[in-house]
């Protein structure tokens, strides 16, 4: 039996996990924020020694028993980090071929069967990646949110959602339900404390502030509504950026959805998907319904030549399920 393993290093947290070739996982390993830029390259491969050591615990087996490795890397945006990046990788000893990528890549291979076309993710932050047919073009956008003008994951929607709130005290703009709302998320004792607060440091409002305004337009606040319409449609213009650049407008492609803001629905979900598919009207919408580090796996079995079967990706989507608290990547009706 061959075993292969897939790993997902984000902002937040880092994910390994160890498959079969019948796709079943058998080890499975959590640490922290894995990304270079948030706790640097020595914090990159804490995370990830801490996640192998669990996995492998596991599986009862040791990386020189593993066949593949796929990895998906946040904070790896561009060729001259490669190096770096495998410095790191080398620490792990893997014997074993191996392949990283961006974590934009992952949840494409994971959730669009022939493993290409475009990966939108709105979570935490946002990103857009894509690969042609051939896997020899990739799409990209810079991947670093509000300083590029690339919108709009949580934290970027919070920060448009507080220069709103700042509009009403203003008088620039109209008054919102998102102002008590805010008030009460940071604990300020009212709209001037808030913004005090909030430009001198003392208070926070962050991306965990962005279902709030997903339950404020739901109560038919305007400005709620329209705030989500208007990152619906910046996420849209990330995508038609990597669509213009893989000349796929004209084609049949799947444009994969994954992370926390698109469980928001239909409210952020119809004005991204309508801009969309005016400008490439064949696409297909699918959702991401198992965690990124699937697509890592899978990955991680094509540096080994093995092709996951239909069968092997839905072993593996169900298996990898049992691992995580909550549903992934279902958006609310």
């Amino acid at each position: 039996m061959r075993y292969f393993v897939g790993v997902d290093v984000g902002s937040t947290k880092t994910h390994v996990a160890i498959a079969n070739e019948t796709g079943h996982i058998v080890g499975f390993g959590k640490s922290g924020s894995g990304n270079y830029e948030v706790v640097g390259y020595a914090g990159m491969l804490r995370a990830l020694q801490q996640g192998f050591a669990e996995a492998t615990s596991q599986a009862q087996i040791a990386v020189n028993q593993l066949s593949g490795a796929g990895f998906g890397l946040a904070g790896y945006d561009w060729p001259s980090q490669k190096a770096d990046m495998l410095k790191v990788l080398d620490q792990l000893n893997l014997t074993c071929p191996l392949m990283f990528v961006n974590d934009g890549v992952p949840p494409l291979l994971a959730a669009s069967e022939d493993g290409w076309g475009v990966s939108l993710i709105a979570g935490t932050g946002c990103n857009c990646r894509g690969w042609d047919r051939e896997r020899q073009r990739e799409g990209r956008v810079t991947g670093h949110g509000y300083r590029m003008g690339e919108f709009a994951g949580a934290s970027e929607l919070v920060w448009r959602a507080m220069q709103l709130v700042a509009f009403e005290w203003t008088k620039r703009g109209q008054p919102t339900a998102l102002t008590d709302a805010f008030v009460t998320f940071a604990g300020a004792k009212n709209l001037e404390d808030l913004l005090e607060g909030y430009t001198n440091g003392s208070l926070s409002v962050n991306a965990k502030a962005a279902p709030l305004i997903f339950a404020v337009a739901r109560q038919g606040d305007v400005v709620a509504l329209d705030l989500l319409r208007w990152a619906g449609r910046e996420l849209a213009e990330m995508a038609k950026a990597v669509i213009r650049q893989l000349d796929f407008a004209g084609e049949t492609f799947d444009v994969v959805l994954s992370g926390s803001l698109f469980k928001g629905g239909p409210l952020l979900i119809d004005p991204m998907w309508q801009a969309l598919t005016e400008f490439a009207p064949y696409t297909r919408m699918v959702h991401l319904a198992a965690p990124p580090v699937m697509g890592s796996v899978i990955l991680g079995m094509e540096q080994a030549g093995v092709k996951a079967t239909a069968v092997t990706r839905q072993t593996l989507s169900d298996s990898l399920c049992h691992f995580y608290d909550e549903p992934v990547g279902q958006p609310e009706p």
